[in-house]
């Protein structure tokens, strides 16, 4: 299998940070997403004598002892691992790149600690969570911004439908049908269990009903964010390996391991999901030779489900569904969390003020080379919001 996309990219740019006399690290969200990453890096990189290693939580000490000792003394030319390269007992001979995949799963203070384990290494961070060109000139203003904006060889259009509940029986009957061919399946799922206050779908009682109801002669089953790494890990490994069927989830499997031969992905409840997770949960199929498919379930009559299941249903261009989701939704649901370090906005909006915006940055960035430390009489006022506005630690 060919290693494309971001992936290559990453690998590139570790090859000749190492030729050039550098030790590399890169940093994935999950321990399967990094021992697929070594899988990858090794494939390209052995036969250029490059050694790859992995340092994940689920290691023993005495492993994890040999691995340290040896990134210390620059045996080790990449080291790939999970937040288990945070702690402060991974130390290096000579960083000189970080790599940090899916960089919107760390928070900025995470970020930090790998980069200063090194004296001032170059940073790629990557993500296939498609962010509007505009927005993403201000949260990376620090950095040259590279978009891979076409498929890799080979990879087919994922055809995707919106339907409600009341075709379920069809969706089934279609879900059937790819498993008798060989396919495999998944189901997302907004909660892990159903509430009295929620009309959703839920994990764990969805899986129930398949396994013992609807799909009762396939390999049924279910994942979640709270279960133990290893037990994820070993659920992702049996759905690659094709021991699995159908495999019923939350967005954890937003960001996950190849599986070429799964060729359907069903989202139940999909009025309840952004347009941006929604495009990053269909990337998950269509990564094989196969026709693949992505259904979205959902309730509800509102003009504004309608426009959001529509724009899913037309383009496959992740950049115009995440410029609509931003309008649609605003910026604090867009990311739905704080750690991106993005501004509370009491008056500008993000999408409907971005040229004054990208003006304001450009003021920034010439104040910036002027007074880096804002030293400067004009700059005190400016100097004191920012003291206060930092003042805490992000926490990790």
């Amino acid at each position: 299998m060919l290693v494309l996309g971001k992936t290559a990219v990453s690998i590139v740019a570790t090859y000749k940070a190492v030729k050039n006399g550098y030790q590399v690290a890169v940093m994935a969200p999950t321990a399967i997403l990094a021992k697929q990453h070594l899988e990858n890096f090794n494939k390209i990189l052995e036969k250029f004598d490059i050694n790859s290693q992995i340092l994940i939580s689920g290691m023993s000490k005495k492993q994890k002892e040999k691995v340290l000792e040896n990134l210390k003394n620059g045996k080790i030319d990449v080291i790939i691992g999970t937040h288990a390269l945070l702690e402060e007992s991974v130390e290096f001979c000579n960083l000189g790149l970080v790599v940090t995949d899916e960089q919107h799963r760390f928070g900025v203070r995470q970020r930090e600690i790998l980069n200063t384990k090194g004296k001032n290494p170059d940073v790629l961070v990557m993500s296939a969570t498609p962010i509007p060109r505009t927005l993403a000139l201000i949260l990376y203003g620090d950095l040259d911004i590279s978009i891979i904006n076409e498929l890799p060889p080979g990879r087919q259009k994922i055809d995707t439908f919106a339907v409600t509940t009341g075709m379920e029986g069809r969706v089934n009957q279609f879900i059937e049908k790819q498993i008798l061919e060989g396919r495999q399946c998944y189901i997302v799922c907004p909660l892990v269990e159903e509430t009295e206050e929620i009309d959703a779908k839920a994990v764990i009682e969805l899986a129930d009903k398949y396994k013992n109801e609807i799909f009762k002669n396939y390999r049924v089953e279910y994942i979640y964010g709270k279960m133990k790494p290893k037990e994820k890990d070993e659920i992702m490994t049996k759905f690659k390996n094709g021991e699995i069927d159908i495999l019923i989830s939350t967005t954890v499997i937003e960001v996950g391991v190849d599986v070429p031969n799964a060729n359907i992905m069903v989202i139940e409840n999909a009025e309840r999901f952004g347009l941006a997770t929604l495009h990053q949960l269909r990337g998950r199929v269509g990564r094989g030779n196969f026709k693949s498919y992505c259904i979205l379930k959902y309730k509800g009559k509102s003009e504004l489900t309608k426009q959001r299941m529509d724009i899913m249903v037309k383009t496959n261009d992740g950049f115009v569904i995440s410029e609509k989701d931003l309008e649609l939704r605003g910026s604090g649901e867009f990311f739905g969390t704080r750690q991106h370090g993005l501004p509370e906005l009491k008056i500008a909006n993000l999408f409907s003020d971005m040229e004054l915006l990208k003006r304001v940055q450009s003021v920034a960035v010439a104040i910036m080379e002027d007074d880096p430390e804002l030293k400067k009489t004009e700059n005190s006022v400016l100097k004191n919001m920012v003291d206060k506005k930092f003042s805490k630690r992000i926490e990790i």
